[in-house]
């Protein structure tokens, strides 16, 4: 078993008994812990697999939170269709997303994703039947399961847990599959891998359009947490450079980095929050944006990125020690006189 093997099933045997342990306000802490992680593993697809940075993405969280609770308010249609709905929704968007941003390199791409964004966030601002700046609410007629509604928090912690573990597998397995060759190849090598015959735009399509898929399921399930959704919520670019931010800071390309990221950022908001109040408003920006600059500068490959050359450097200490002690002794082991010829 590898190390990989082995911290998920540490970190799955902490998570499975978390919730018998804690009260229900960092239960709570927990979810929101659980959903950013989600939501940047779903980023991660794109912008650390692929290489491509979307500040983008709420648009898709945004657009998989509102298809949901629109089929139900309008419809009446099932939560649990409404999230597949949503989801394959934000896929179909981000066909359009990306061929208008795939065009563009570097910083460019990224500003144009900021713009799609707001055009997203200004049409659901403005439209009447989505509610506009006003928001929805989702209503509680229909309680349990079936209606993905609960009047504790508990369920929602499995939900969020669920819904990660299912983002992570999507995302071992595409690391592990011809498609994380090919998003690894354009990331780092992008005119060595046109010369043999990757198609650069396909794939980055496929990157954009499942990260769209799984970062839509995580806008649904936000909606059904907190029974509410404006513009602001769940469209704002915040949203999107957070998402961005927990992947960044977990380390990009890493299948647990954003799950640390999450852990970290989530974190320092909370405890912010509950330690300077109203007093402390922003003070959860600027420590994170202090965390953020000093990882650029010192550790571009994140949390993760520190924890392997921090081992690397420990295991070439040990073996320099260990070569120097293997030197030492045979410098002081005795020097044998040469046996005596036989006459």
């Amino acid at each position: 078993m590898n190390k990989n093997n082995i911290f998920a099933a540490l970190a799955l045997s902490v998570a499975l008994f978390l919730p018998f342990v804690v009260d229900a306000s960092y239960l709570n802490m927990a979810i929101l812990i659980l959903m950013a992680a989600q939501v940047g593993v779903s980023w991660n697809i794109v912008g650390g697999y692929a290489g491509q940075v979307s500040l983008g993405h709420a648009a898709f969280y945004g657009l998989g939170a509102y298809t949901s609770t629109l089929l139900l308010i309008k419809f009446g249609v099932n939560p649990w269709l409404g999230v597949l709905a949503g989801g394959a929704l934000a896929a179909l968007l981000s066909l359009g997303f990306g061929w208008s941003c795939f065009r563009l390199k570097g910083h460019y791409f990224a500003m144009a994703t900021i713009a799609v964004a707001e055009l997203v966030q200004i049409f659901f601002t403005e439209w009447e039947y989505g509610g506009a700046a006003v928001g929805l609410y989702v209503p509680m007629a229909n309680q349990g399961w079936l209606w993905m509604n609960f009047a504790t928090k508990l369920p929602y912690y499995w939900l969020a847990l669920g819904l990660l573990t299912l983002t992570l597998l999507a995302n071992w397995w595409i690391e592990h599959s011809y498609l994380g060759y090919y998003f690894r190849a354009i990331k780092d090598e992008p005119d060595a891998a046109r010369s043999v015959g990757v198609n650069i735009a396909r794939y980055k399509q496929i990157a954009l359009s499942v990260s769209a898929f799984f970062t839509a399921l995580g806008g649904s399930l936000y909606t059904q947490k907190e029974l509410y959704i404006d513009p602001n919520s769940v469209l704002s670019t915040a949203l999107s450079i957070k998402m961005a931010l927990v992947s960044i800071l977990g380390g990009v390309g890493t299948l647990f980095g954003p799950l640390v990221g999450a852990i970290v950022l989530t974190s320092i908001e909370e405890f912010t929050r509950i330690f300077f109040g109203g007093t402390g408003r922003g003070t959860d920006v600027i420590i994170y944006a202090s965390l953020i600059i000093v990882i650029a500068v010192f550790y571009p490959a994140g949390i993760m990125g520190w924890i392997r050359s921090f081992k690397a450097r420990r295991a070439a200490r040990q073996d320099g020690a260990r070569q120097l002690a293997a030197h030492a002794a045979s410098a002081e082991a005795p020097v044998q006189a040469p046996a005596k010829e036989m006459v």
